[in-house]
């Protein structure tokens, strides 16, 4: 019964967030410079004519206004429509948000496989030349940009030893389709039964999730190296090696012992994904959520910016959620 308590504050804290996050929101891109008008009707246009733009879009009118009527938007799913191509928000969210779900899931899987193996590798042998070995891999991949590694892995991997296709979004020039049921490209062309397409989408995300997951492994490497360090100094570690353990058994006790810290990290580093993943979209011509996002930004698309940190605040905050329900299950200490 504790558990589901603690269960229904957490899920309770959702609206809540949600409101914070959409009053926020509207408030700061209020703030942002530029009006969407001039941009939309171009840099040699009347006066008349911005105004007229202006009063169609409903920027004239009061800013208490035009929150009231945003958020009643929200509330019944509206999320407007966009200034420059007139499409609904949450229809464009829909259709480009799950490429940009797998493009994440995929590199925080990279991230924690590397990040773990070298956290952990480094923790184990603390002090001695494979620790430092580690150490030095963590920084090298922390002070490179994911740009600059996306732009070094399509130099070697693409131009000069030709191991991965063409940097052009998800099936690149190969003219295949695939019938869109999930969004996750991945799924769809397993549900469909298209082996090819599946190693087409597999080929195509190879250098966009390495791009991520190489520069984010670093972020896990040195958590996983501070946790396990700190649990392999424990006297949980000492008794289970006085007992005779075997050393894989005490490195996994350790483990068990760090795995929380890791897991609220991870949840961390999605939700920094989510927005970090904008420019190797853009870099690898992904049709995903953050790119479409980049885009609106240097339009002052305003509808779609909002449209985006509400999805990507959506997310997160579920994310959250989710953590914090495992982290309850796995350490009953945590409910008290």
């Amino acid at each position: 019964m504790g558990l589901m308590r603690l269960i229904g504050k957490r899920l309770l804290l959702i609206p809540i967030s949600l409101f914070i996050l959409v009053s926020l929101s509207f408030l700061l891109l209020e703030l942002m410079p530029g009006n969407p008008a001039i941009t939309i009707a171009g840099d040699f246009a009347s006066d008349a004519e911005i105004e007229k733009i202006e009063e169609s879009l409903g920027l004239n009118d009061p800013l208490g206004a035009r929150y009231l009527s945003y958020l009643g938007s929200v509330v019944r799913g509206d999320l407007g429509r966009s200034f420059f191509s007139d499409q609904p928000v949450l229809g464009e969210l829909r259709e480009r948000l799950p490429a940009t779900m797998e493009l994440v899931f995929l590199s925080l899987i990279v991230a924690a496989i590397v990040g773990l193996f070298l956290g952990v590798l480094g923790a184990y042998y603390r002090g001695r030349k494979v620790d430092k070995a580690t150490r030095g891999t963590v920084t090298l991949f922390q002070s490179i940009p994911d740009f600059l590694m996306a732009l070094l892995l399509i130099f070697f991997l693409f131009y000069l030893w030709s191991v991965a296709p063409a940097p052009v979004g998800r099936l690149g020039f190969s003219g295949v389709s695939v019938e869109p049921i999930t969004g996750f490209l991945l799924v769809d062309t397993l549900v469909a039964g298209d082996l090819n397409a599946f190693v087409l989408a597999g080929q195509h995300l190879l250098l966009p999730v390495l791009a991520l997951g190489i520069v984010y492994a670093a972020y896990f490497g040195k958590t996983a190296r501070s946790t396990m360090a700190t649990a392999l100094d424990s006297t949980q570690v000492e008794f289970a090696r006085a007992c005779g353990l075997s050393e894989w058994k005490v490195v996994y006790y350790a483990f068990l012992q760090a795995r929380t810290p890791i897991l609220t990290y991870g949840a961390i580093l999605f939700g920094a994904l989510i927005g970090g993943a904008a420019i190797i979209e853009t870099i690898f011509s992904w049709p995903g959520a953050g790119s479409w996002a980049l885009t609106a930004i240097l339009s002052l698309d305003i509808p779609v910016i909002q449209g985006f940190i509400l999805a990507a605040g959506f997310v997160t905050i579920t994310v959250f959620l989710l953590l914090d329900v495992l982290i309850l299950l796995l350490d009953p200490r945590v409910r008290l």
